[in-house]
């Protein structure tokens, strides 16, 4: 590819980097007359890509719930123990990614024969709504009413309760008994709306297992006519019970209620994540301000902004108009960056930011103008030997890429290190360094290069 092609490349891609990292601030027409006809431009405003692609923050600089939980081991052996808090937290987990959390941490650890969890929750500001995800057992259980229970025997078709019997057993919700089917015969719970019976609005859809389904048939069957009680933790999801109209063949049925949405989403999560297999003590639950957060991405931007302005005036005032250059694709090399962070380049999961998130990229800026520097100087060695300037440049970035790629390949491997086997602080600056360093490569490679091919003195 030509370098007047590359070049084009190179500018509709930082036009698209640039709308997506506008300030959502910045005025935006609503329309646009093409060729003579009115069009809509809305969905390109800033304040519509912003919330597109929004820039996540965690814990440190939105705010947040973090719990600090202790799993009570009386009951398991010390042998198990380890097992049932890797369990534990592995259920947390599992209710915190399905109720939608970004980047969440959840994390255990052992101090001596204490073993504790702890959540770091981005965003959700009401920690009891915070206690009420990760701490409860979600235990399900289908119960019916005594009168059931002690005639399983007698076929369904002949046994029928009177109105008198069923009013009492109604009133007296500790005398349903379990059915023996339980959360743990359930296969899936999803949210849907509709209508059932009476109740109108947001439901809880549940399927089976196949050997779920057998007992669900099994129970229905034999409680034609009369009430079957769902409990969650020893409470009664609605009362009165709902009645069963008929035999339910297929192993699915419809959890109904006052529900509003949410408490139909956290219902459906509690039971796809199963039930916590120790019992759980909420040791401590702060809410932590954004206030801290956002002074610290204040004083953060600045410092980022004093380091490259300072790096690009040094650039232009030892390089010339290879600096100037340098700094322009030092600015393409950040809009790319942070649109990385925005969109994961609609392949992976976009950044969330931490403090040493920004740390990292900040760093990584620096690492971008090591690679312009090494270059450079390859370049002029190149010159001074008496070659003319278009084999100077390509001979120059030949002979620096072996350097800029081992240098950039072993923060790669240090990152990865990071990533694998660090916290969420340290994951969260090596994920954005590493971004940084595989965008600076392209940057030097192949914005600042096609720069450079463009100049008189490197054409010939």
């Amino acid at each position: 590819m030509t370098p007047r092609r590359v070049l084009w490349l190179i500018i509709v891609i930082t036009i698209l980097a640039a709308f997506i990292n506008v300030p959502s601030t910045m005025p935006f027409p609503q329309n646009a007359r093409v060729f003579g006809q009115e069009i809509n431009v809305a969905f390109f405003s800033p304040a519509n890509l912003s919330q597109m692609f929004p820039i996540k923050l965690g814990l440190d600089l939105q705010g947040g719930t973090q719990l600090t939980l202790e799993t009570k081991m009386d009951k398991i052996n010390s042998t198990d123990r380890d097992t049932a808090l890797e369990a534990a937290r592995q259920v947390i987990e599992r209710r915190v990614n399905l109720y939608g959390v970004s980047e969440a941490v959840v994390q255990s650890s052992t101090l001596g024969e204490q073993r504790r969890i702890l959540v770091e929750l981005p965003g959700v500001k009401d920690p009891q709504e915070a206690v009420n995800l990760v701490g409860r057992t979600a235990q399900l259980e289908f119960r019916e009413s005594p009168a059931t229970s002690s005639a399983q025997a007698t076929p369904s078709a002949q046994a029928s309760p009177s109105a008198e019997a069923t009013s009492s057993a109604l009133n007296d919700i500790f005398s349903y008994q379990p059915t023996g089917l339980t959360g743990a015969d359930l296969k899936k719970a999803s949210v849907t709306f509709g209508s059932s019976g009476t109740k109108t609005g947001p439901q809880v859809a549940i399927e089976f297992t196949e050997e779920g389904g057998k007992k669900f048939a099994e129970i229905t069957k034999r409680n034609v006519g009369k009430p079957l009680a769902i409990f969650l933790d020893d409470v009664p999801l609605m009362w009165p019970p709902p009645t069963v109209q008929q035999e339910i063949i297929g192993g699915s049925g419809v959890i109904t209620g006052s529900f509003t949405s949410q408490e139909a989403k956290n219902l459906s999560i509690q039971l796809n994540a199963g039930a916590l297999p120790v019992p759980i003590e909420i040791l401590e639950q702060r809410s932590i301000g954004a206030t801290l957060g956002n002074q610290s991405v204040e004083k953060s931007l600045i410092a980022g902004a004093i380091g490259i302005l300072a790096v690009m005036i040094f650039m232009v005032a030892y390089y010339g108009i290879y600096g100037l250059l340098a700094d322009l694709a030092l600015i393409i090399y950040t809009l790319l960056v942070l649109t990385v962070f925005r969109t994961g380049l609609f392949i992976l999961p976009p950044v969330t930011l931490t403090l040493a998130g920004i740390a990292g990229f900040i760093l990584s800026v620096g690492m971008a103008v090591d690679a312009n520097i090494l270059t450079f100087e390859r370049i002029k060695d190149e010159l001074r030997s008496g070659k003319s300037g278009r084999l100077a440049l390509e001979d120059g970035f030949s002979r620096a890429w072996t350097s800029i790629r081992d240098s950039n390949i072993s923060s790669l491997i240090t990152a990865s290190i990071l990533i694998i086997f660090g916290t969420s602080v340290v994951r969260g600056f090596a994920l954005t360094l590493a971004i940084g360093v595989m965008v600076s490569m392209f940057s030097a490679i192949v914005v600042t290069r096609t720069f450079l091919r463009l100049l008189p003195r490197f054409r010939r």
